[in-house]
């Protein structure tokens, strides 16, 4: 049974960073790409971030990009997601998922649209504020 445990959110002030966990079970996560999420209040879950199991490893969006690094531990069978500079508007519920798939993008599919993802954690609040 694939499950996804996320962790790490807190309160920051802009300009902070944090790492967010999620631990997977049920699968291992070298195995198959997987990605982070987040969605804030009154918008719909947009996507941040994917790693695949093939070059190129990383995908992510353009809101995030250059600030955030997603990674693995392949020993603890765990996902992060590491973001610097923290904005007001990352504040979101930050989630992980995954589809059980190798790739973030292959064909017409695209891990960006996050109806893809299959399986998904019950996320983790982050909130960036003075």
């Amino acid at each position: 049974q694939v499950q996804l445990v996320e962790s790490g959110g807190d309160l920051v002030q802009p300009g902070g960073s944090l790492r967010l966990s999620c631990a997977a079970s049920g699968f291992t996560v070298g195995n198959y790409a997987a990605g982070w999420y987040r969605q804030a209040p009154g918008n719909g879950r947009e996507a941040v971030a994917c790693i695949s199991t093939r070059d190129p490893f990383t995908y992510y969006s353009d809101s995030v990009k250059g600030r955030t690094t997603i990674s693995r531990d392949n020993a603890k069978n765990t996902l992060y997601l590491q973001i610097n500079d923290l904005r007001p508007e990352d504040t979101a519920v930050y989630y992980c998922a995954t589809d059980l798939l190798p790739l973030c993008i292959a064909g017409r599919y695209n891990y960006s649209d996050p109806g893809n993802m299959d399986y998904w954690g019950k996320g983790t609040q982050v909130t960036v504020s003075s």
